[in-house]
């Protein structure tokens, strides 16, 4: 593949967006990782680094219009192309609608869904003038909502429905729009969503629902996917001739999303949500 051909990635200070940006960049794309924070980039660079590849690393708020409108700006006037956006960036959080704030949900909105709506706005010019594509990592939770993630899943479920809604309207001017869906990956997105014992002793009448929750994703953490694993998922998505529009990344995750899938009047998901709480 020809090294001109330009991606663009967002969230890339650990986990699937780091892993990403180092195969991308190894597979020949000039790729811009992009991270909130120029702060903590230091890891990144010992990637790149350690597998002998160049990336340009930029600051990208994804949360700011205006951070998001230069990045865009100055990767167009340096490269005069884009050819691909992953989309990537995003936040855990845990919490049930009765206890938190509407702005801690509003928070999560403004990263994991409306964060996703303004890259790719200001992507979408580029795209088409490439005939690129742009690249969603969502997640099982946007396919199937989860106890105590609801506004983390309500936002999932949002960028999924954007993103099936936008497709053919993209493919017509000649953008692939895929969605990507990675189920547990040993990554620090989890470590960030708040885990403390702090959490329990202000569930309140939730304690006991919230523990067993946490146990049972504990335990589906303990066979998750690494970040290089879902990266190279992401990759065959930039990569493949014709790459379907929803990627689950692993064998498990496929198997989640298919209950939903088959679930016509939503009972199935009910019994097994209900069962993580029991």
């Amino acid at each position: 593949m020809s090294n001109d051909r330009v991606a663009l990635i967002t969230g890339t200070s650990t986990g699937i967006g780091l892993a990403t940006a180092v195969q991308a960049a190894r597979a020949g794309f000039r790729t811009v990782a992009t991270l909130r924070n120029p702060a903590r980039a230091d890891r990144l660079r010992k990637a790149a680094a350690d597998a002998g590849v160049e990336l340009d690393i930029r600051p990208l708020d994804v949360t700011d219009a205006t951070s998001v409108r230069t990045a865009f700006e100055g990767v167009l006037a340096d490269y005069g192309r884009l050819d691909v956006l992953v989309n990537n960036a995003g936040a855990g959080h845990i919490g049930t609608i009765e206890q938190e704030p509407v702005s801690a949900v509003r928070e999560t909105m403004e990263v994991n869904f409306f964060g996703v709506v303004e890259a790719t706005k200001a992507a979408l010019p580029a795209l088409r003038a490439s005939s690129g594509r742009l690249i969603t990592v969502s997640s099982v939770g946007g396919v199937i909502g989860q106890p105590f993630n609801e506004a983390y899943c309500a936002a999932k479920f949002a960028v999924e429905g954007m993103m099936e809604a936008l497709a053919p309207v993209a493919a017509a001017q000649g953008v692939t729009v895929c969605v990507v869906e990675p189920g547990a990956v040993a990554t620090e997105f989890v470590n960030n969503v708040g885990l403390d014992e702090r959490l329990f002793t202000e569930a309140g009448p939730y304690t006991e629902s919230l523990r067993s929750y946490i146990a049972s994703v504990t335990e589906n953490f303990q066979s998750a996917q690494t970040a290089d694993e879902v990266a190279a998922v992401i990759l065959d998505a930039m990569t493949a001739d014709a790459p379907a529009f929803r990627i689950q990344t692993s064998k498990w995750a496929e198997d989640f999303a298919a209950i939903k899938f088959a679930d016509r009047d939503g009972s199935a998901v009910q019994r097994m949500t209900a069962g993580w709480l029991a």
